[in-house]
């Protein structure tokens, strides 16, 4: 939940900082005060873009920051926002909570900042987004959009696991129908690339190159130019230690002479002389060992001049590969592997045509299969939306108004690039999230035609809708921060008491935070935060209403009555009786 606001030159604040709690508070002021700038500064902490003009004059930069606490959410939403400070090198403050900021200069870029780190704006959002569900007139606005339709629908219902098997399947079609059409279209250019590919396999496994194989051949060509000098030392080397292909102890040879040192020794008793006599050994299978590998060696020089030649012959078959395809064997090797790949994929022959579009085509069915299911779901949950947001809108004052959720096939169009054909003659266009148009309908009253969202509803109407659509969908959201920005604009009477009523049962599972002008609406809150001036040309700043402020406040939002007795019993009366609804869980 959002713990805390800082907002500095934002408007008209000047220096602001004001502290929230759980259930639902209220912001209240008068016009111009510059109540709505806290929600601004909501909406640039969800990486909304900046707009300089927002600075406050005199003020080089506009500053908001925000604490939030997130030991009541679920594991997972938890979980996504450890790994969103993660990735971004964002660390929690001492107690848990994690400090957002956005800074909007009046000249020059703004800069964003998560848990102590400089970030992205759209980092910062991306973070935000978890926690906070803003709503102000835009907003209302944005519910007009089929997107945002069908979004609401898929939160409405657990769509997620169909949803991703479409999408994988969608994808794996819409790839397979790329290459399909690529290898068709390109059919020359693809296979003269397969033949220029083919040559150079060709070449590659003629030669049949071995890994290493260029560098050890320089070795062993080196050493065969000097082969005469190589025999001549391994030859002097082993008689000398040895003294003849038959090495003996008694040998003339470094092999002789240490095994006579060793039997003189060895005639004597002193314990010191035995103990040299035994390294004595260990000098002698040294050398034993050295003089038999050099034996080895000998014997594996070659005696015929011809192999210099022949190795002579192999380096410059190689070399013809490396000037053509890498700079070593080892990289002709791995371009051949690659041209392998690659020559798999090129294949344009009418076999291998065949065998592709049937791949494309049983894919083709089984995104079919996933649309209509992802369909079925959305059609059985657009009932039960429509049955509960009418319902809500009951309650809301709106006894005759009449919601609707319809699920209808979208058509694909002349030059679809995602054309899906889910029966003859029938063609539907395979979006992302599904084949399905969502339209949300509304009738204020019966007996009406039922339309289109955006052709039917007044704003205090819309208002009404996108709070029952709120109240449907808190479960999906439960332990979250809801901000609304004059939801109860267009309202008033009854409907506003109602209003009021909607957002207190909201906040019993929500962090609900309401910019509102009427004071049916304030009665219900938790906590009564007011914007004011300190007069004329000065900053505003947010203050905490205790109990004879609020009901001063609510008078004053009744009838601008705020200091009369009157006005002040009337509003007295208000609040017991929001409170009262409260405490008896209505």
């Amino acid at each position: 939940m959002l713990s805390e606001i800082r907002i500095e030159s934002l408007g008209a604040i000047s220096t602001a900082t004001a502290e929230f709690d759980r259930g639902l508070t209220v912001l209240t002021g008068e016009t111009g005060t510059g109540k709505t700038m806290v929600v601004t500064g909501l909406h640039l902490l969800g990486g909304a873009r900046a707009d300089a003009t927002r600075v406050r004059s005199g003020a080089e930069r506009a500053v908001v920051e925000g604490r939030f606490t997130t030991g009541d959410l679920g594991e997972d939403v938890t979980s996504q926002i450890d790994e969103i400070l993660d990735s971004s090198g964002a660390e929690r403050d001492d107690d848990g909570s994690v400090i957002a900021a956005r800074s909007v200069a009046r000249d020059g870029p703004s800069r964003a900042y998560l848990g102590g780190r400089s970030v992205p704006a759209k980092s910062l959002g991306t973070f935000t987004t978890e926690l906070l569900t803003l709503h102000g007139q835009n907003d209302q606005l944005r519910l007009m959009r089929p997107d945002e339709q069908r979004a609401a629908l898929d939160r409405f219902v657990d769509v997620e696991k169909p949803l991703k098997r479409y999408q994988k399947l969608r994808e794996d079609w819409l790839a397979a129908r790329r290459d399909l059409v690529d290898r068709t279209q390109r059919a020359r250019e693809l296979a003269q690339e397969a033949d220029r590919l083919k040559f150079g396999l060709n070449e590659i496994d003629a030669v049949a190159p071995q890994p290493g194989e260029d560098d050890s051949l320089v070795n062993e060509i080196q050493r065969m130019s000097e082969l005469d000098a190589v025999r001549e030392a391994t030859q002097t080397a082993r008689a000398s230690l040895s003294g003849s292909d038959d090495p003996s102890p008694e040998s003339a040879s470094a092999l002789g002479f240490v095994a006579q040192a060793k039997s003189a020794i060895e005639t004597t008793d002193d314990p010191a002389l035995r103990a040299l006599a035994a390294q004595l050994d260990g000098a002698l299978v040294v050398i034993g060992d050295v003089a038999s590998e050099l034996g080895d060696f000998l014997a594996s020089l070659p005696t015929d001049a011809s192999m210099l030649e022949t190795k002579l012959l192999r380096q410059s078959e190689l070399r013809t590969l490396t000037r053509k395809y890498a700079a070593n064997i080892d990289g002709v090797l791995q371009w051949a592997q690659e041209s392998r790949d690659r020559l798999a994929q090129l294949d344009v022959s009418e076999e291998a045509l065949a065998d592709l579009e049937r791949q494309v085509n049983a894919l083709h069915d089984e995104v079919v299969v996933a649309a209509n299911e992802l369909t079925k779901v959305r059609t059985k949950a657009a009932k039960g939306l429509s049955k509960a947001v009418t319902a809500e809108l009951s309650g809301l004052a709106m006894a005759d108004a009449e919601f609707t959720v319809s699920v209808a096939p979208l058509p694909a169009r002349a030059d679809d690039a995602a054309p899906l054909t889910v029966s003859a003659g029938v063609t539907l266009h395979a979006g992302q999230y599904g084949v399905d148009a969502v339209d949300f309908g509304f009738a204020a009253h019966r007996g009406m035609d039922v339309l289109p969202l955006n052709k039917s509803a007044s704003g205090g109407e819309l208002s009404r809708v996108m709070l029952a659509l709120e109240v449907v969908l808190a479960a999906s959201t439960e332990g979250t921060t809801m901000v609304f920005d004059e939801v109860d604009a267009g309202v008033g009477g009854r409907a506003a008491v109602q209003i009021g009523r909607r957002l207190a049962r909201l906040a019993r599972t929500h962090q609900v935070i309401v910019v509102t002008h009427l004071a049916q609406v304030a009665a219900y809150a938790d906590v009564h935060l007011m914007v004011d001036s300190g007069g004329r040309g000065k900053a505003s700043g947010v203050r905490r209403l205790d109990d004879d402020d609020r009901v001063a406040e609510l008078a004053r939002m009744l009838a601008g009555l705020g200091e009369s007795d009157s006005g002040r019993a009337h509003a007295r009366e208000l609040r017991e009786a929001a409170q009262h609804e409260r405490e008896a869980g209505a």
